[in-house]
């Protein structure tokens, strides 16, 4: 760029000297930035509907094509229809707010009692965490399927055998990442409230679990993830209504597309789960930095 073009760039296209030619070309660049930013964010969040929209073209078209058996692997607006059957006659909403009561309870009642105890273990006595922690390591990696049988004998097959199984698949996610957050902590922090004439439940409830939180959660989405996976499973043995129920009873009287429409409502569901735990955490952790910000 010649000195002539800065000169009239800084006039503003006038030939006098000046800034508002500067301050237009500035903002003129910025909002040009603003809206390649745009541009590529909304590429970006389109480029994530691709592969979808592909796989979904391809199920489509798969079985007109022959590459499919249409017997085994249904088009997806055959398995559409059949979704749309369950919906119109509400059977569909049973078996979800079946399965989403029975996994929230399950994941309720682990995080009643996994938070405080993870909280209490690492926060106030140490030494015994570390003398748990290969009994805690060995009990989180036995399999809950395993021990359905053994919920069976104990609980009988109703709803008490299935939460039991929930609960005991997310239990050990969400006090593993509460001993490992509230380890995590500093030190310094508890010393320093102690020092200020805090109590244990103050140092509890201000220090130790807000600063446990983000790992707190990761055990939260962890333990769902877990908890709905067993739960389906658990459905599929005994059950009468459920997303597995529904899986398992279309599966043994062979009717193929409602097999997919159990899937596809599981994996939405599951989405949905965890969706709404990310939602929480949002709310929470950025209410906390804004308490620290204020």
């Amino acid at each position: 760029m010649t000195t002539a073009e800065i000169g009239q760039l800084a006039s503003g296209g006038s030939g006098e000297p000046g800034v508002i030619g500067v301050r237009g070309a500035t903002e003129g660049l910025y909002a040009k930035g603003q809206e390649g930013k745009e541009a590529k964010s909304f590429n970006r969040r389109v480029m994530s509907w691709y592969g979808i929209i592909a796989f979904l073209a391809l199920w489509q078209a798969g079985p007109w094509l022959g590459l499919f058996d249409a017997r085994f692997i249904p088009s997806f607006s055959a398995v559409l229809y059949d979704a749309w059957l369950l919906i119109k006659t509400g059977e569909f909403f049973v078996h979800v707010a079946t399965s989403t009561q029975r996994a929230l309870l399950g994941l309720l009642g682990a995080i009643a009692l996994g938070v405080p105890a993870g909280a209490c273990l690492a926060g106030f006595f140490p030494r015994a965490t570390r003398f748990l922690n290969p009994l805690l390591a060995l009990l989180g990696n036995i399999n809950p399927f395993a021990l359905f049988p053994l919920f069976i004998l104990l609980f009988g097959v109703g709803e008490a055998a299935k939460f039991a199984i929930i609960f005991w698949s997310a239990l050990f996610p969400v006090m593993n990442f509460t001993v490992y957050g509230v380890g995590s902590v500093d030190p310094l922090l508890v010393k320093a409230a102690r020092s200020m004439g805090a109590d244990g439940r103050q140092v509890f409830w201000k220090i130790l679990l807000p600063g446990a939180a983000p790992s707190i959660f990761t055990g939260f989405k962890m333990g769902a993830t877990v908890a709905f996976l067993f739960l389906i499973a658990a459905e599929m043995l005994s059950a009468n209504a459920g997303m597995g129920y529904l899986v398992h009873n279309a599966s043994m009287n062979n009717y193929i597309p409602r097999i997919y429409v159990g899937v596809l409502g599981i994996a939405l569901l599951g989405l949905g789960m965890t969706a709404l735990v990310n939602r929480l955490e949002r709310t929470i952790l950025s209410y906390k930095e804004e308490a620290k910000a204020s």
